[in-house]
């Protein structure tokens, strides 16, 4: 039977595309699996916040929601399914639920594994212990557009209670524990509703963002902020938002209170008593717009109180020409060895208790591998700091101890849940396990 030529002038070509689509859908899933494989055996699994769970009879594999992600990266095909391949990297945007055309995402706290702990609060952000408001992060939203409108809302909700309560002298109607964007917003709302306010931080203008290395990329999405209105910004640098959030200090007279910490939060008859570490308050309402690990975890050796010891690298060219430790074992810890190392002049040192770096991705192991290899880093597997001195820091390995040189120590260990700040201060929580 002979086969009519014209079928074959359109057939031809449809079958080519045809060809080439299912190479290149075969190609991006094999890039999704690896992914996802080399975030499962560095144990890199769970995610920190709200993230989407797919519902695989559903999902139609259409990449709406890879498209819709601002990160770009969160999301991958997997055989015609999405997957999430980045679980820690998600921080609950939202946006692949809203794109999904068959309803198959859901957004959850926690996994059915490992929960996650959120405070329980009402739709104004009120907690448990009335008069204690949470905004931003610590409530379960890491993302600033949710950050900013939760600060906004929150002190919204406070401004309509405080006129109806009794104050008194050197009483606040509120203060606010946190500079971050939720704390930015929320003391701009104080100004704007001419509210008795204090904020203050136990670190620096900018909260986490703050503390990124320099030059990272922070993805926002358009935000209003009282007084100033909107800001809108997709990709920005960490530079250039710090930068905005300053202009905004100036514009409107913001003056928080840095490098002071809250350590107490007590209730004295119709007000709270707030301790810091540098003063004492006394307001009608609180509000806490901190992180969820914004407190470091520290080492508890000798000597870690000196100002060379730091907990998160920020610009990697204060290094050059140092001797440096890094301590950890996590993408934090290699990263910072690693931006370290390739700085001019440096000494980089990397100690971690473990035997191999676990939780750390494939391709910060490798490159980490190639700087030890090429003598750049010297690897201390199987260590652990004893005491830091002011130009050394004595080691333990195994038996053994040594003294190493040393400028400057990085510790990369993790931060603090604030679990006994918010038990200590009534505040009820609930854990999630892959639930809304």
């Amino acid at each position: 039977m002979a086969i009519d030529p014209l079928l074959l002038v359109y057939a031809l070509p449809l079958l080519a595309v045809w060809a080439g689509w299912v190479l290149l859908a075969k190609m991006r899933s094999a890039k999704a699996r690896a992914t996802l494989e080399d975030n499962r055996q560095a144990g890199l699994t769970e995610p920190a916040t709200l993230h989407p769970v797919i519902e695989p009879a559903l999902c139609l594999g259409c990449a709406a929601c890879i498209r819709a992600c601002p990160e770009k990266k969160i999301l991958g095909l997997i055989d015609g399914k999405a997957v999430l391949i980045e679980p820690t990297s998600c921080v609950g945007h939202g946006a692949c639920a809203t794109a999904c055309p068959t309803d198959a995402i859901t957004l959850v706290f926690g996994s059915a594994t490992r929960g996650v702990d959120i405070p329980l609060l009402t739709p104004e952000f009120e907690t448990t212990v009335p008069g204690i408001y949470i905004a931003g992060e610590l409530g379960g939203m890491g993302l600033i557009k949710n950050a900013i409108e939760q600060g906004r809302q929150a002190i919204a909700g406070i401004a309509r209670k405080a006129g109806h309560m009794p104050g008194g002298e050197g009483v606040l109607d509120v203060l606010i524990v946190g500079c971050g964007p939720a704390g930015i917003a929320a003391s701009l709302g104080a100004i704007e509703r001419k509210l008795s306010f204090a904020t203050v931080d136990q670190d620096s203008f900018g909260g986490t963002v703050a503390h990124f290395p320099r030059g990272k990329v922070v993805m926002t999405s358009p935000a209003t902020l009282p007084i100033i209105g909107e800001m809108r910004f997709g990709e920005v640098s960490k530079e250039h938002l710090l930068a905005y959030w300053e202009g905004v200090q100036q514009q409107t007279g913001l003056k928080p209170r840095f490098e002071e910490q809250v350590t107490a939060v007590t209730r004295n008859g119709g007000h709270f008593d707030i301790t810091t570490s540098k003063a004492s308050y006394r307001a009608k309402m609180v509000l806490l717009a901190i992180g969820r690990r914004g407190t470091p975890r520290p080492l508890g050796v000798p000597g870690e109180e000196l100002g060379k010891v730091v907990y998160r690298l920020i610009d990697p060219e204060q290094y050059i020409g140092k001797r440096v430790l890094v301590v950890g074992g996590g993408d934090s810890a290699l990263e910072a060895a690693i931006r370290v190392a390739e700085q001019p002049g440096t000494t980089v040192a990397i100690s971690y208790r473990g035997n191999s770096y676990a939780r750390a991705r494939a391709k910060n192991r490798n490159r980490l591998r190639d700087l030890v290899q090429e003598g750049r880093v010297r690897e201390m597997l199987g260590s652990t700091v004893s005491k830091i001195e002011p130009d050394a820091v004595i080691m333990q390995l195994a038996a053994e101890t040594e003294t190493l040189a040393n400028d400057d120590v990085i510790i990369c260990a993790g931060g603090l849940m604030p679990n006994d700040f918010l038990n200590a201060t009534g505040i009820r929580s609930e854990t999630k396990f892959g639930t809304v």
